[in-house]
């Protein structure tokens, strides 16, 4: 029993969660989970993902001018997307935190995560159904 507990608090002290400080926070640049507490943080290219949309290929194939209302709207509805797809992925792998690519890494003390934009492009894309756990 005395073993147990001892394997449980080194666990858990090796478990510690993340914080973004914040004076460092940037609440733009975190799309999904709570900056308070996560552990494991994942980071996605947002422009990329913007840009694997069908409605940004819209933009791009019937060379919608930019600043007019169509193109705001389709920009709206990539947005969108994009946006449904990163709560997707959040509720759907172990990553607790998305925020934007190199945003963590930024920080002092910088916090490791891993890049989940292929998965987030994947799931814009329709290529998976559901993300898995790790």
């Amino acid at each position: 029993m005395l073993g147990l507990s001892f394997i449980l608090a080194v666990s858990a002290a090796f478990s510690d969660p993340y914080s973004v400080p914040k004076e460092q926070l940037d609440p733009k640049k975190v799309y999904w989970g709570m900056s308070s507490s996560f552990e494991r943080a994942g980071e996605i290219d947002y422009e990329r993902a913007i840009k694997a949309t069908p409605e940004y290929d819209q933009i791009a194939k019937q060379k919608v001018q930019r600043g007019t209302g169509k193109y705001w709207i389709l920009l709206s509805q990539a947005s969108d997307r994009v946006v449904r797809s990163i709560s997707r992925i959040g509720q759907e792998t172990a990553c607790d935190l998305i925020a934007s690519r190199g945003y963590l890494a930024s920080l002092n003390p910088p916090i490791p995560a891993e890049d989940v934009t292929q998965v987030l492009l994947d799931a814009i894309q329709g290529k998976t159904k559901t993300a898995r756990k790790k």
